[in-house]
């Protein structure tokens, strides 16, 4: 296991990662159990016998406290139609690599080990003789290479959050060993390679059946083309897009066909009901309990699709939903559901923060809109802004006084904790807030409000997503106080999916909100999306990102010096395999973030919270919260059970 300690984490002992546990031995055969549902389909001859499902070695987890039961449905939820992240957390999470639940290290999941050379420019990974897709197919490196070289080399093919494959210019080299053994290589070191496989849903090597998926490529199948048509489509790139889910993770899950390697598959997409979307087990999944029993304990996960947050706030005060911390659990939600506690069979357990703000507010500093991007990009005019905001009176007011008002930062009591970025024009005070929005915007109009450079009202319309109800809240408040400064400030709250597209397809934005991204050491160093434009999660200069990423691009903008160096040195920080040379490079990083100042931050965030039914299981009662995590994935979901 590569250790991730609270101080930051050591990557120094890359040699090899063993699996975590290499299959129940000779005993196998006799020790193994199935849910009853599956055994009748193998008693019936409809489905093999679990012993020729699971793999030679299959992975063992230990549960939390006990092992479970089988049966039962975990009862979820969609709001609004967003984002399908939801079901990557709680059914896909299924990477070469994975976090351990602690999230203080990686250990091999899929593949059953990984050699890596000192040097950190080529992993050798190996997997499990016998692991088979979800319709019985086997998972070999045949599917690991299909990925590499008919998607992720396919000019014709968009992919995301490959970033762990690119170092500069320079793009991973995959080879073939054998059926169950392939190297992945670099021309310099990739220090947090490991780290970043298994990061949320990067890995993408786990999801690309070649049997089912080369249908839709001409390579395979000249009738590419006319399969797409004939679904009203424009050729086989939207139909394959569509199908895998390459580009945009939403598409994975409502293609219903797709094999998969997950605990649970999709049975009924979104989209295909209006009222719910349903996930069954997986008859070859390939993980057993410490008894032998195949996992997921439950047969299915129920998602039910509610309008908003405040309809799901009722579902979970009648007790029906299972377990669940996106969405409700917001400080003032908490005395309700606890007042309601008994009632709703259920108890709190505590998503421990790892993020920098309560919420950064992102100005589009890369806008379209030239005159826009040069005041958004002006240092003077966010400061201006930052001090215009009474954050106690928002402490107050959303998070009954608990916190303390702070930039996006890391948090202090880490070895790489910046005072200077978490604390600078944090100050109410109205006296410095005009001081400042003189020097980058004097000029006002008959009522007061002021003029950018072109002689139109400064009106900053904050796009943002209305089921997060803390942050809607915060900015509702925030409206007068930029109004006395003579901002126009006007609130558009719009559903999750419109916002997905809005702001991470559409550069044509005044501002947004965020709460996510790394604020501890192993989190900001693997997403730090306030500290260093390098992801598309840079939503306050989309531009500059996409130029780290791809000089050429149409939309790439190409950013200041220090910023440019500031990129540079993350280089170093996701190449080097020193731990002293990441640290100090990560700390400049952080330093150069505090002369630019990004973005605008409220609070310190708080830890927050989920509720659990009692009768739900294995649950543990703390764990990290954070998207990268994804939590609750890492805690190993096949194991909760219901009693």
């Amino acid at each position: 296991m590569i250790k991730l300690s609270r101080r930051l984490f050591v990557t120094s002992s890359l040699a090899t990662l063993a699996a975590a546990a290499t299959g129940l031995g000779p005993a196998l055969a006799a020790a193994i159990g199935e849910a009853p549902m599956l055994k009748a389909l193998a008693d019936a001859g409809t489905l093999p016998p679990l012993v020729d499902r699971l793999p030679k070695n299959p992975m063992v987890v230990t549960p939390l406290r006990e092992v479970g039961k089988y049966g039962g449905t975990w009862r979820s939820t969609i709001v609004g139609g967003g984002s399908l992240s939801m079901l990557f957390r709680y059914q896909a999470y299924e990477p070469l690599m994975r976090y351990n639940p602690e999230w203080t290290g990686v250990i091999p999941n899929v593949a059953e080990s990984v050699v890596a050379n000192d040097a950190a420019t080529e992993f050798t990974f190996k997997l499990r003789e016998g692991h088979k897709w979800s319709d019985g197919q086997p998972y070999t490196t045949d599917d690991v290479m299909f990925w590499y070289e008919d998607v992720f080399s396919n000019p014709d093919i968009e992919v995301t959050n490959q970033d762990h494959l690119i170092i500069g210019e320079d793009k991973a080299v995959f080879a073939k060993v054998d059926a169950l053994t392939f190297t992945v290589s670099f021309k310099s070191s990739n220090g947090l390679f490991l780290l970043l496989l298994a990061w949320a849903d990067s890995d993408q090597t786990t999801r690309f059946p070649k049997h089912y998926l080369s249908q839709f490529l001409p390579k395979y199948n000249p009738d590419a083309d006319k399969l797409a048509t004939d679904q009203g489509l424009s050729g086989w790139v939207q139909l394959f897009q569509k199908k895998s889910g390459a580009a945009l993770e939403d598409d994975f899950f409502t293609n219903s066909e797709i094999p998969v390697l997950h605990p649970w598959k999709m049975k009924v997409a979104p989209g295909e009901s209006t009222e719910h979307a349903i996930a069954e087990r997986n008859p070859y999944y390939f993980k057993v309990d410490t008894a032998g029993n195949q996992l997921p304990y439950l047969d299915s996960i129920d998602y039910v699709l509610v309008a908003d947050a405040q309809v799901l706030l009722l579902k979970c005060l009648q007790g029906e939903i299972d377990l669940l911390d996106q969405y409700i659990g917001t400080p003032t939600n908490k005395s309700v559901l606890f007042d309601g506690k008994e009632r709703g069979g259920y108890d709190f357990y505590t998503t421990l923060s790892t993020q920098p703000n309560e919420m950064a507010i992102c100005l589009n500093m890369t806008h379209p809109d030239k005159v826009k991007a040069e005041l958004y990009s002006n240092k003077d005019f966010r400061i201006g802004l930052s001090h215009a905001i009474d954050r106690q009176a928002l402490i107050d007011s959303v998070f009954v006084g608990i916190g303390s008002p702070s930039q996006p930062a890391i948090a202090e009591g880490d070895p790489l904790y910046n005072e200077r970025l978490a604390k600078q024009f944090t100050e109410f005070d109205l006296a410095k807030a005009n001081e400042f929005l003189d020097k980058a915007a004097p000029n006002k109009d008959a009522d007061g409000y002021r003029l950018d450079s072109s002689g139109r009202r400064i009106t900053i319309i904050v796009e943002q997503d209305q089921n997060r109800l803390e942050m809607v809240d915060m900015m509702q408040l925030m409206m007068p106080m930029l109004k006395a400064v003579g901002i126009d400030g006007q609130l558009k709250l719009i559903d999750r999916s419109l916002w997905e597209v809005r702001i991470r397809q559409n550069m044509d934005y005044d501002a947004t909100t965020n709460r996510f991204g790394g604020g501890i050491g192993l989190a900001a160093m693997l997403d730090p999306r306030y500290f260093v434009p390098y992801s598309g999660n840079a939503f306050y200069a989309m531009g500059w990102q996409i130029w780290y990423n791809d000089k050429t691009a149409a939309n790439a903008v190409e950013p200041p010096a220090q910023v440019q160096d500031a990129l540079k040195l993350y280089d170093v920080v996701k190449s080097t395999v020193d731990d002293a040379k990441r640290v100090e490079a990560f700390k400049q990083i952080l330093e150069i973030a505090a002369d630019q100042f990004y973005c605008i931050g409220i609070k310190v965030p708080n830890d927050a919270y989920g509720i659990v039914r009692n009768d739900f299981h294995n649950v543990p009662e703390k764990m990290p919260n954070s998207f990268g995590y994804p939590t609750p994935a890492p805690t190993n979901p096949e194991q909760y059970f219901k009693a």
